[in-house]
């Protein structure tokens, strides 16, 4: 978890409500939740007119981010601090927040059930919270250093990337009983479940991304990316993965895992998430305090747009439109 370098101009801290804000003129226009580190804040920002739209105080310098847009609520966790935190949509004040124990970093949302997950980087588990009061209902042990979670979009499995243990482990999301531990690249940092159901890994020191089979745990291969791939998204039938340390994000098919293209971001690209419709791919510049919009299909880049600073969006950060929620959430 490195610090973000020091800036000449900080971005303003600006706390707002966004009850009463204008809906975008796409049915389809989504939301973005982006937690800013550096400026402990929420930047959210219209993807229809490409503008942030609000500022939210989240103290404690916030870095993962899950939204839960059937539940109509965002949660935040600050490593820093120690805290989870829940905000409705629209997106004001906390609605509840609650202090953890060692590490906290990653958090994913079970709608179905309404459970929250978060990983604790610094003692190998990862807490199961009740969405609506924020209690601990139950605690999981992983492999060392837990990062990125992921749920299946169906709902059955939960999959964890356990970094420093080099592996991803996988849970029945139902009963909770871990099913498999499954070595994977080096150091893996963010975990996604594509469309059809393979989990994938984000391979910081191999520069791979890993596709695994979570009801056999085996491993099904490995994409190469370009240096310290961060986090995966899938859209359009391709896999797209930012990397860090070369300001871009690498693209993949989904199927073969053979190499597509690679397109320039800002500088340090970290979350990564897709539009509802499946039209665009979202990337979180942690150095140029930015987002990039690109189009999944032609992947030509759309625009860039200003966030808070040193935005991280460590998770899934898209959701409808407030407005639109409602409208179906998973990613095509």
């Amino acid at each position: 978890m490195r610090s973000k370098r020091s800036f000449a101009n900080s971005c303003r801290l600006l706390a707002v409500a966004l009850v009463g804000l204008t809906t975008p003129g796409s049915a389809f226009a989504d939301y973005a939740y982006v937690t800013n580190q550096s400026s402990s804040d929420l930047s959210v920002i219209d993807l229809d007119r490409m503008v942030e739209v609000g500022r939210i105080s989240v103290p404690g310098q916030p870095a993962g981010i899950a939204v839960a847009p059937e539940l109509g609520a965002v949660f935040t966790v600050s490593p820093d601090s120690k805290m989870l935190r829940r905000y409705g949509i629209p997106a004001g004040a906390p609605e509840a927040e609650r202090g953890l124990d060692g590490g906290p970093i990653g958090v994913a949302v079970d709608e179905r059930r309404g459970r929250v997950f978060v990983s604790d980087w610094y003692n190998a588990r990862v807490f199961v919270i009740a969405a609506d009061s924020l209690a601990t209902l139950n605690v999981l042990s992983t492999g060392s250093a837990p990062a990125g979670l992921a749920l299946s979009h169906d709902g059955q499995w939960l999959a964890t990337a356990d970094r420093d243990a080099n592996q991803v482990s996988i849970f029945d999301a139902e009963t909770l009983t871990l099913r498999h531990r499954v070595a994977v690249g080096s150091r893996p940092f963010g975990v996604t479940f594509s469309p059809d159901g393979r989990v994938f890994s984000a391979d910081v020191g191999s520069n791979t991304v890993t596709a695994v089979d979570p009801v056999s745990g085996r491993v099904l291969g490995h994409a190469a990316t370009r240096e310290r791939p961060y986090a995966v998204a899938f859209a359009s039938g391709r896999g797209f993965v930012t990397n860090q340390y070369d300001d871009s994000v690498s693209v993949f098919d989904a199927q073969s895992l053979a190499a597509v293209a690679v397109i320039d971001t800002g500088e340090y690209p970290e979350g990564i998430d897709t539009s509802a419709d499946g039209r665009q791919i979202v990337v979180a510049n942690w150095f140029s305090n930015s987002l990039t919009v690109i189009d999944s299909e032609s992947l030509e880049t759309i625009g860039e747009i200003a966030t808070g600073d040193g935005p991280r969006a460590f998770g899934r950060f898209l959701a409808p439109a407030p407005g639109q929620v409602g409208e179906p959430a998973f990613r095509q």
